[in-house]
């Protein structure tokens, strides 16, 4: 039987399973915490997933709680709780308009984290909140001011500003590169320990695609390591598990530092979509967000080119 990993799953996962504990009912769940009865169901499916336990035996149109869920549920609520209580004396402490600024995964983890302590120090006034999640539909909430995700620019409720292209290439770490270095040759790709991410969002790019449009004679990837999100990914390369996609811009942090390397060189794929800056056409772009949206665009221009 497959053993449950120990570590701390997403806070949504949690927020989710209580209140639909909570409710006894996904669409309960789903009314109070304002997303689908759709993500409700996934979040929980995942935790149970995580931990390899059954937390809701599901009926016809019911839900209750298993034994183990209910002492789950009766051990994580004073934590939830706590939680709460002190982001309420946060918010009463600083009355300061706050920006809710959403991504996916990999652009918040990866790319907006890396810089938001620059922008803290020179902007001590301001605060953030960052929504960090691969649902598009909870990126664009009507509680989001900003968001920033990957598509071309078709986005009819907002308005959609490019902040960088989408490139991509195989990574890995240096101490992998050393132990394989057949690792830079695209023909010995299938020998390799592949690291893929596993992702609703199908048009994202995998190891099959990326070798159908750099490799003519299409060689098949078989992966090694499988992955929910990408920045676990990306640390499975650093960690020297195998070769993961690097996305450019994403992973120029790891590049900088050594702790990734482009084994095949300069060999990369070029799409047409990118990464963009969206505004609800119906929101208030107040001055904090206006100060958030501008320091954005700013760092996306100082960006070097992955252009051919």
């Amino acid at each position: 039987m497959k053993k449950g990993n120990p570590a701390l799953p997403p806070l949504d996962y949690l927020l989710a399973f209580e209140a639909a504990a909570e409710h006894m009912s996904f669409v309960g769940a789903s009314s109070k915490l304002n997303i689908s009865e759709t993500a409700i169901s996934r979040k929980v499916r995942l935790l149970e997933y995580h931990y390899n336990v059954p937390l809701f035996m599901r009926g016809h149109r019911s839900i209750h709680l298993t034994p183990q869920g209910e002492r789950f549920l009766n051990l994580i609520k004073p934590a939830l709780q706590s939680l709460r209580d002190t982001s309420r004396r946060i918010v009463s402490e600083d009355q300061i308009k706050s920006v809710t600024l959403a991504a996916t995964n990999s652009v918040a983890a990866l790319w907006l984290m890396p810089r938001l302590q620059v922008f803290r120090r020179d902007n001590r006034s301001i605060k953030i909140k960052l929504v960090a999640s691969d649902d598009d539909s909870e990126c664009l909430s009507d509680t989001v001011d900003l968001a920033i995700l990957r598509g071309n620019a078709e986005w009819p409720s907002h308005e959609a500003q490019h902040l960088f292209g989408e490139t991509v290439f195989p990574v890995c770490s240096p101490d992998y590169l050393a132990a394989n270095p057949s690792a830079s040759s695209l023909a010995a790709l299938g020998e390799q320990d592949l690291i893929e991410v596993s992702s609703e969002h199908k048009e994202w790019m995998n190891w099959k695609s990326w070798v159908s449009e750099v490799d003519a004679s299409g060689s098949e990837p078989e992966q090694a390591a499988l992955f929910n999100t990408y920045p676990l990914a990306i640390q499975a390369a650093v960690d020297g598990l195998g070769l993961a996609l690097g996305w450019g811009h994403l992973v120029d942090g790891h590049l900088e530092k050594g702790t990734l390397v482009r084994p095949m060189g300069d060999l990369r794929v070029r799409t047409n979509e990118g990464y963009y800056l969206l505004r609800p056409k119906k929101r208030e772009r107040f001055d904090e967000c206006q100060i958030v949206e501008k320091w954005l665009t700013d760092v996306a221009a100082a960006l070097p080119s992955y252009a051919d």
